[in-house]
């Protein structure tokens, strides 16, 4: 029943993403998430507070996310399996398909490429500013590129590679609790102020999270491209993250790319270094290309997390 779960949430995710019609009525689950975080950080995240205090409220917050998103997949995950019999693997599906974002990462990088093909920096600015959080109003047209394939790189893992990995390790307990952790680290897991020892728990979990689905997920973007070997593993190190460089020194590598490199953020250039030694003029073509690995390494990562289901890692038997 475990494959046939994950199967139906792939093929809804990849058929439907999560079309806009339905947010608009009902939003996206990791909106709770976001609910809950950001109630918990305006009761106990207090400037005036000290740092011992903030980061145990911090780790108090991922708890509770925790709790919710355990226990909330377990009692429905429960729930289903004693209701609806034989057909509780249509149920689990359903509720796994929002915690997937294949279709989702495709459908908001495939703009920005399109936009450049055009000729229209402008309508690519706006789009690949709904996926990055850099200033991107003076990038030029490479600018603008690399910001996108670095962006599908990244989120690889964390919309694709590790929601699959906690699924099918997990059930929806294991597919939720990461959802809610990367939200946490997403809005709170910051260095810098109002953030720092509140979201410290938050950011090291979602470093553990994601500890195996990203070097699983630099490993697959290899595999797919047929090359870049030699980049993931000499440059995955050069990213601030402990994860999200392998995922993109293995595009880098793949695409034969330089990606990365200085990024300003909020007016502020930070220099960070260069990943990859091809080129670092990156162009519509190559967005292109970094669509067509990332399918070709979302095909082969669904028959290695089908295959495994298969063999036996079934939360719902």
């Amino acid at each position: 029943m475990a494959e046939a779960a994950v199967l139906g949430a792939l093929v809804l995710d990849l058929a439907l993403g999560w079309p806009g019609w339905l947010y608009a009525r009902i939003g996206h689950p990791v909106g709770g998430f976001a609910r809950v975080i950001g109630a918990c950080a305006r009761a106990w995240n207090r400037a005036g507070w000290s740092a011992a205090r903030r980061r145990l409220l911090g780790v108090a917050t991922v708890l509770v996310l925790l709790v919710l998103a355990i226990g909330g997949g377990w009692a429905v995950q429960s729930l289903a399996l004693r209701m609806a019999g034989p057909w509780a693997w249509t149920v689990l599906g359903l509720l796994a398909w929002p915690g997937l974002a294949l279709r989702s990462l495709y459908d908001h990088v495939q703009p920005v490429g399109q936009a450049l093909a055009r000729g229209d920096l402008a309508a690519a600015r706006r789009a690949v500013g709904m996926i990055v959080g850099r200033d991107t109003a003076t990038l030029d047209s490479a600018g603008v590129a690399r910001a996108a394939i670095e962006s599908l790189a990244e989120s690889f893992c964390d919309g694709v590679a590790a929601p699959l990995f906690w699924l099918v390790m997990g059930g929806l307990p294991g597919l939720w609790a990461y959802k809610a952790i990367n939200t946490a680290d997403s809005l709170i897991g910051h260095r810098e102020a109002p953030w720092g020892p509140f979201g410290w728990a938050a950011a090291r979990l979602d470093d553990g999270l994601n500890l195996i689905p990203a070097r699983l997920g630099g490993v697959v973007l290899c595999l797919a491209g047929g090359v870049g070997w030699a980049v993931l593993w000499r440059d995955h190190a050069r990213h601030a993250s402990p994860n999200a460089g392998w995922t993109e020194a293995a595009m880098a590598g793949a695409l034969g790319l330089r990606l990365a490199g200085p990024v300003a953020y909020d007016g502020v250039v930070h220099a960070k270094a260069w990943i990859g030694d091809g080129r670092a003029d990156a162009n519509a073509q190559d967005v292109a290309r970094a669509l067509r690995l990332y399918r070709r390494a979302c095909a082969l990562l669904i028959a290695l997390v089908i295959a495994f289901a298969w063999k036996g890692a079934a939360w719902a038997r």
